[in-house]
């Protein structure tokens, strides 16, 4: 064979061997990435290990995770497990606490409460009944320390610290304003208080009873309160979606308004304020009405005490004139003659 038959020969060996070799690498590259496409979505590669550098969450990024290839597997085929980072979550905001508030026209007490203020000017212990119906009792609240009268109490010996303060809560679920006036003797009168919250009006309503008879037995429900000598301080109805649904709510409203200034005592105007939060603070009745649309939850229950606390507060500690914080007691006048 001549030199260059030899030549040839050669080159053609040469580049046989490298297609052959090609052909094989090309297979194997072929191989492998189809059995990655079929490989179910439970097969976990044999011998894959994962290292994770220590850093410290959230702030891991791609660089801080390198993947590790199996034994015997070569570093293209690694690539095509190789896991992907998933950044850190975004931390999740809480949510921001609902503000309790209402105008303070709704809110402050037209006259001062006489009888507290001088309890609490003296230091002696302080009596407060609260005396209504579910509303008053805690229906819709997770529990009795939910109740207004429960975080009343807490309100105002925060208010008040070194003060013995006692908040009886006297609500009977479903009793109507003659019902709570059967129990005034044992629940209100026993106690001996020097401030009464008297919830009414509710269930009238809802049960469609005569506004007229209400207002005769609401007149003297507060001369009752009156002769204990101890103040008066009227709650009107809630408002929520089973109370406004009933057409003489604003009447019943209306009604205890009236005989709050006939009697000249105070009273907490809770219709408004609850209206103010749904109509003004466009708060969703969800955020204080229970899921019944009746009785309030304890968010509304505690933002109705916290804003009762201050306007009791307010109206016990007001500027007033020393002879009616301690009146002069007068002697009754004698007959002549008689000593």
């Amino acid at each position: 064979m001549s030199p260059n038959q030899q030549t040839k020969t050669a080159c053609l060996a040469r580049a046989a061997a490298v297609a052959a070799l090609f052909a094989v690498h090309s297979v194997a590259l072929h191989t492998a990435a189809y059995a990655q496409m079929q490989t179910p979505s439970h097969f976990v590669a044999p011998s894959a290990a994962f290292e994770l550098t220590p850093v410290a969450a959230p702030s891991a990024s791609p660089a801080a995770v390198r993947a590790v290839a199996p034994s015997g597997m070569s570093p293209a085929t690694s690539n095509l497990i190789k896991p992907a980072v998933v950044p850190p979550s975004a931390p999740v905001a809480a949510a921001a606490p609902i503000a309790c508030s209402a105008p303070a026209a709704f809110t402050h007490l037209d006259r001062p409460l006489l009888h507290t203020m001088r309890y609490l000017a003296s230091g002696a212990p302080l009596t407060i009944v609260a005396i209504g119906s579910s509303s008053t009792a805690g229906a819709g609240a997770s529990s009795a320390a939910a109740s207004y009268p429960s975080q009343l109490a807490a309100d105002l010996r925060e208010r008040f610290p070194g003060h013995d303060i006692t908040v009886l809560n006297r609500g009977v679920n479903g009793q109507e304003t003659d019902n709570m006036m059967a129990r005034f003797a044992s629940d209100v009168i026993a106690a001996h208080p020097q401030l009464v919250i008297w919830q009414v009006g509710t269930n009238s309503v809802l049960r469609d009873r005569s506004l007229e008879k209400h207002a005769a037995q609401l007149h003297d429900g507060i001369d009752q309160l009156k002769a204990i000598n101890a103040d008066v301080l009227l709650m009107d109805p809630q408002y929520a979606p089973a109370v406004i649904a009933k057409p003489e709510t604003d009447d019943m409203v209306e009604q205890i308004t009236l005989a709050a200034k006939a009697e000249n005592v105070d009273l907490f105007e809770r219709f408004a304020i609850m209206r103010n939060w749904s109509e003004v603070q466009h708060l969703s009745f969800d955020t204080f009405v229970a899921p019944d649309r009746l009785h309030m939850n304890d968010w509304g229950y505690g933002c109705v005490a916290k804003l009762l606390a201050g306007a009791i507060a307010e109206a016990a500690t007001r500027p007033i004139t020393s002879a009616a914080v301690h009146p002069t007691v007068t002697a009754a006048p004698t007959k002549p003659g008689v000593q």
